[in-house]
C-alpha cells in the first residue's frame, strides 16, 4: 500500500532573491521540504549561469528564463523534467523582462510569475506594472476557460487586503497596495481563481515577505505578496497550504519565505 504522503503533491513558490548567491539556502530548503514542484522568482542571472547541475544533483529537473542582474523565473520538478509550455507573458512582443514561465508537471499546468514591483508611484515603473497586470489578467482568463488544473504561483507584488500587511496605514501609497493593484487581484479571484492560502486560512494574519531594513523580520513586520492562485479543478484537491516562514530566519536568507500547497493526486 502506498503511504498517504505518496498520494499528495506539494507545489511551492519561492522568491529566492538571487539563485546563485542563495543557492545553499535553496538546496537546504529543497532537502528539508521536498516539494514536488517549485516556482522560483528573482533568479538575477543569465540563462547560462543558472545552477542547473546543482539543482539536478538535488533531484530536480528545471526550466528557466533568466535575465542579467534582474528578474528571472524558473520551475523545478522533483524526479522529472517540467514540460515547457510558455516562456514569457503574451501581449507585448517588446517586453523583454523575464517574468513568466509555464510548464506542465504531472497533469497540472504551472505558471510561474514575477509581477513588477511598480515603485515609485506615480511614474513609468508603476505604469509598466499596470500594463503587465492587464496582460496577465487577459492570459489568466484564457487559462481559466480551458477548465484544466492550473496553478499560478509566484511573487505577485500585491498586498490583497489589510489583513496581509502589518501596518496598512503605512502602505497606502505604495505600488504593492495601490487600489488599482488590489482591484486587479480581486478581478482574478472574481473570475474564478482561488487564493489557496486564504481558502484554508481565511482570517489568519500570514506573511511571506519581511524587508531587510528596520528589523522587519525580528519585529514580524511582514507582508503577504507571494501567492498561489488555483483553478477550480485544483481547488477540489486542495488539502493544505502554509508558509515555511522559518526559512526567512536562516543565514543569507532571501527576504521572502517559501509558500506551498498540498493537493491530493
Amino acid at each position: 500500500m502506498p503511504k498517504a504522503a505518496d498520494r499528495r503533491a506539494k507545489i511551492a513558490t519561492f522568491n529566492v532573491n538571487g539563485v546563485n548567491g542563495r543557492l545553499s539556502v535553496l538546496l537546504r530548503w529543497l532537502g528539508e521540504a521536498e516539494p514536488d514542484v517549485v516556482s522560483l522568482q528573482e533568479l538575477k542571472c543569465q540563462d547560462e549561469r543558472f545552477p542547473a547541475r546543482e539543482i539536478e544533483n538535488a533531484g530536480y529537473g528545471a526550466i528557466w528564463h533568466g535575465q542579467k542582474s534582474w528578474n528571472g523565473v524558473a520551475i523545478l520538478a522533483r524526479g522529472r523534467e517540467p514540460i515547457l509550455t510558455r516562456r514569457g507573458l503574451p501581449g507585448d512582443p517588446d517586453d523583454t523582462h523575464s517574468r513568466y514561465i509555464e510548464a506542465a508537471v504531472d497533469g497540472v499546468l504551472i505558471g510561474c510569475l514575477y509581477v513588477p514591483n511598480g515603485n515609485p508611484v506615480p511614474g513609468p515603473k508603476f505604469d509598466y506594472k499596470l500594463r503587465w497586470v492587464r496582460r496577465f489578467e487577459a492570459y489568466a482568463s484564457d487559462l481559466l476557460a480551458f477548465r484544466i488544473p492550473v496553478v499560478l504561483a509566484g511573487d505577485f507584488n500585491v498586498i490583497p487586503t489589510d489583513l496581509d500587511v502589518y501596518k496598512p496605514e503605512r502602505w497606502r501609497g505604495d505600488a504593492l497596495f495601490r487600489p488599482e493593484v488590489k482591484e486587479a487581484f480581486r478581478t482574478l479571484t472574481g473570475r474564478g481563481w482561488i487564493d489557496a492560502l486564504r481558502r484554508l486560512h481565511p482570517d489568519e494574519r500570514i506573511y511571506t515577505f519581511w524587508d531587510y531594513f528596520r528589523n522587519a523580520w525580528s519585529r514580524d513586520a511582514g507582508l503577504r505578496i507571494d501567492h498561489l492562485l488555483i483553478s477550480p479543478p485544483v481547488a477540489d484537491r486542495l488539502i493544505a497550504a502554509a508558509v515555511d516562514r522559518h526559512v526567512r530566519g536562516w543565514a543569507k536568507a532571501s527576504d521572502h519565505a517559501p509558500v506551498w500547497i498540498e493537493l491530493t493526486r
